[in-house]
């Protein structure tokens, strides 16, 4: 059952995405001769008025075919003005954007209804438990809640720990070694404040120095607002970090072990589903965003590159010549072949090894 609501997830982002293209260029007067699910050969269509609509065999996409994406084509003189390079720049414009567009309105949907609807666990600076041996053993009790650390305020579990870490061993750093000063603590106890001096040891397996106590934590909620504004952080966290690791492809061997392809991503959404739903829903959602961001990179035949010749139009304030973009169009087919390539590769070895890990 889980492959079949991953099927239908991956389904229902390309749907959505080529719908962007298809509501948009109907908006704008273009003439859209087929909408399909999936790439040829086609297995079942049928047409509603000028508009063929068709399931392919290839489940790696989908496609709008509007008449006239390329200038060179034969076009039948009585549908002339509504082909895709007959319209005005701005017109071509929002019809691109309108696929990646839809994607980014996915995420922000999804991203902002799981946070309006799941209660939230999230880390105080009140100490939960202590491990037993540990530096804090007998100097820090269940309870406390920390209030600074080596003189400096905190009120996150991030700034203790970061802070804690900057104390290090007097020599090599390695498991147990104790650092050569304490951590200077204020915690709240009992209505009061208490100063406490702990000596942090250094852990092997975290690569940092610790006091050994866990972090207390407490229900967060978010209202409409609050949740969107929890959507749109977490979606400008995913596109920063999807640029960046789309760029250490080309320089960072270890970045491209990391790539899944159509397969990987896949595989993923259907271990999820065994998994929860919430986290189902949020993988795809920054499936979506992901989509939305690789389309927009400025090289055909990405959405973005066709914004970026048609920005380019416009300034020139005259049409490119069709042998420059076919000429520019090979980088982007390099640059999609070379990703797809990577992923499938690391697919294929994560389905025959380690996995893709989601448990």
């Amino acid at each position: 059952m889980s492959w079949v609501i991953a099927f239908v997830g991956f389904a229902a982002l390309i749907v959505l995405h080529e719908f962007g293209h298809f509501a948009a260029a109907k908006a704008v007067g273009m003439r859209v001769e087929r909408f399909a699910l999936f790439f040829p050969p086609i297995l079942a269509k049928v047409r509603r008025g000028e508009t063929e609509y068709g399931i392919g065999a290839i489940p790696l996409g989908g496609y709008v075919k509007i008449t006239g994406m390329n200038p060179e084509e034969d076009v039948p003189e009585e549908v002339a003005h509504r082909a895709y390079y007959r319209q005005p720049v701005w017109k071509r414009i929002v019809v691109i954007a309108a696929g990646p567009l839809m994607n980014v309105l996915i995420a922000f949907v999804v991203l902002t209804g799981l946070y309006a609807t799941q209660t939230l666990l999230e880390p105080t600076t009140r100490v939960e438990a202590i491990e037993p041996g540990a530096p804090a053993q007998g100097k820090l009790q269940p309870g406390d809640r920390v209030v600074s650390v080596d003189g400096r305020p905190v009120s996150s579990t991030e700034e203790i720990s970061r802070q804690v870490s900057t104390h290090r061993c007097p020599a090599q750093q390695i498991t147990g070694c104790s650092a050569a000063e304490p951590v200077a603590l204020v915690v709240e106890r009992d209505g009061r404040r208490v100063a406490v001096e702990v000596t942090p040891r250094f852990d092997g397996a975290l690569e940092r120095t610790r006091l050994g106590f866990g972090f207390g934590t407490q229900e967060k909620t978010f209202g409409i607002g609050g949740a969107a504004k929890e959507g749109v952080t977490d979606m400008w966290n995913i596109t920063t970090g999807t640029v960046e690791a789309i760029t250490r492809l080309f320089y960072d061997a270890e970045a491209r072990k990391e790539v899944s392809g159509v397969v990987g991503s896949y595989e993923t959404t259907r271990q999820s589903v065994e998994v929860s739903w919430v986290q189902t829903v949020n993988i795809l959602a920054i499936i979506s965003l992901s989509l939305a961001i690789v389309n927009l990179f400025p090289f055909l035949p990405l959405d973005g590159g066709h914004i970026f010749w048609a920005t380019a139009e416009k300034i020139r304030r005259k049409p490119i010549p069709f042998s420059v973009m076919e000429r520019a169009s090979v980088v982007g087919f390099v640059l999609v072949i070379f990703i797809f390539a990577i992923g499938l590769t690391n697919d294929i070895g994560r389905l025959r090894g380690e996995g893709f890990g989601i448990n």
